[in-house]
Order: C-alpha cells, then structure tokens, then sequence
C-alpha cells in the first residue's frame, strides 16, 4: 500500500492540544476507563492522578467520587496542565498541580488512591517517585497505575520506530523505545515491594488502537509527542517523511481494513495497596 506524503511535520498548533484531541480518543480515554474500572475509586474518596498530562484519569475520576470527592491532577509540564484546565468540565472536583513527581508539594496521607497512567517508564528515578506516592496515601490506600509493554507488543510502534531508525535518526526512533521500557513484571513487582507496597499484582491487558489511516497514524503522533520538537524530525523533506508513511503502511497492512487501522497494544496494569497500621 503506498500512501501519499503526509502534511509537513513541523509542530502544527500546539503539541499539548494535539496530545488532547488525537491520542485522548485513541489512546487514553479507553485505557484510563480501564484503570479506573480496576481501580474503583469511590464516592467521597480524594484521589491523586500523577503524571496526569492533558488529565484524562483525573477528569473520569472526578465523575466517579462525586461532589463530596476531590482529585488532583499532577503533571511537570505545564503545556499540558493548562490543556487540562481548559477542558474541565463545569462543577468538576478537579486541582491541577505542576510538580516533579519525585518531590510532590502534598501532605503525608492525603490520598485514599493514586492513579498513573503511563508515567512511571518515564519518571528518572522510579524508586524515589514510589515512595513519593507511598507517602501521600492513607494507611490502607491503593495504587493503580499502567505501563506499556515492550514494543515487540505494539505493531505500530515497533513499525514505526523502526522507519524512523531508518530514514530519519536512531534518536527519534529511541522515543518509542523509552516509552515500552518498563515491561518486566518482576522488575515492577519488585519495584512497587522495594517502597513499601503490599498487595501487588500485575497483571497483562490489550486493546486496540484505531486510526483513521497508517498516514493519520504516523501525522498524529509526530504533532502530539515530543517528536514534533526533535530537529531530525521536524526538518525531514518530502522524500523522508514518504518513506517513513510508506514502510509504516507496508507493515501495517495486515492491520488495515475499510474502516482504517486498528492495531494491538498490550499493557503491564498494578494494583498495590500501602499497608494499614
């Protein structure tokens, strides 16, 4: 299948808003409905969404506690927090807070759950982000968080990256690497048991993602990742970013059909609990 070149890939609006109107409804609406279904924050509850981007978890948390419940989204970048202030819905129970999540201005045992979906792969130093979390939770409160699995699990990814390691840098290719970088469920279990964590399990999910196209595919992470910044990337000519949609929909193929692409994707999900007095 050969597609036509995609649109230029220097940065078209903001990265923050295209992180919100394309991988939200692709990518993280679904999974956090799933987080949040395992997690089962309840009416009244306070809950912490760490690394909470354009805050998707945080707002589909806030419909679950209620009036009486509080939440607080906590993200680095502020981009991506004032994304998220834009889209609170009215009445929402919602604080957006910018902080390092290894160093968060919170209260000890604030928190009767903690929520992260897809940060803790990128946090530089795990261990001290754990025990963050672990600190700020109640006696008896739980932790849900979610990480992808190792690329080799994820057929876009992996074609995709593997594109881009040919035709344009091995440094962008290694974006989608890092955030496939933590799949091992021992070194998770372990982690989550080295900060005081009981109760963990981890467990393995799959969905798919759908696209409208392999080209949409490729156009829509570049804008909404930090892609969109990378030099390699943004500069690419014509003939480059052609042959990146071209060998992205050659091997995406077996995952096209009249009503676009839809391609697999597989998560590691803990639960832990911190332990009760």
């Amino acid at each position: 299948m050969t597609q036509r070149a995609p649109r230029e890939w220097r940065l078209v609006g903001d990265m923050a808003e295209n992180y919100e109107r394309y991988l939200v409804p692709a990518v993280f609406r679904p999974w956090a409905t799933d987080l949040l279904d395992l997690a089962a924050p309840r009416q009244g509850e306070c809950v912490l969404d760490v690394a909470c981007a354009t805050g998707i978890v945080a707002r589909l948390a806030a419909e679950r506690v209620g009036a009486i419940g509080k939440v607080v989204g906590l993200d680095l970048n502020p981009a991506m927090l004032a994304v998220a202030g834009s889209v609170t819905p009215e009445g929402a129970s919602i604080e957006w807070r910018q902080a390092n999540a290894e160093d968060m201005p919170l209260a000890d045992a604030a928190f009767d759950l903690v929520l992260c979906q897809q940060g803790l792969q990128f946090f530089p130093n795990k261990p001290v982000a754990l025990r963050e979390i672990h600190r700020v939770l109640t006696p008896g409160g739980r932790l849900a968080l979610s990480v992808w699995r190792d690329i080799q699990h994820i057929p876009g990814y992996t074609a995709f990256a593997d594109a881009l390691e040919r035709y344009v840098s091995p440094e962008s290719a290694a974006f989608f690497y890092m955030t496939a970088s933590l799949d091992s469920s021992e070194e998770l279990q372990s982690l989550m048991e080295g900060e005081g964590f009981q109760e963990v399990t981890v467990r393995s999910a799959s969905r798919k993602l759908h696209f409208s196209s392999p080209e949409a595919f490729v156009w829509e992470v570049v804008q909404s990742t930090p892609l969109a910044w990378m030099t390699a990337v943004a500069q690419s000519d014509d003939s480059t970013r052609e042959s990146v949609v071209n060998e992205v929909a050659a091997r995406l193929h077996p995952y096209v059909d009249d009503e676009g692409l839809a391609f697999p994707i597989e998560a590691r999900v803990v639960t832990a609990q911190k332990c009760a007095p």
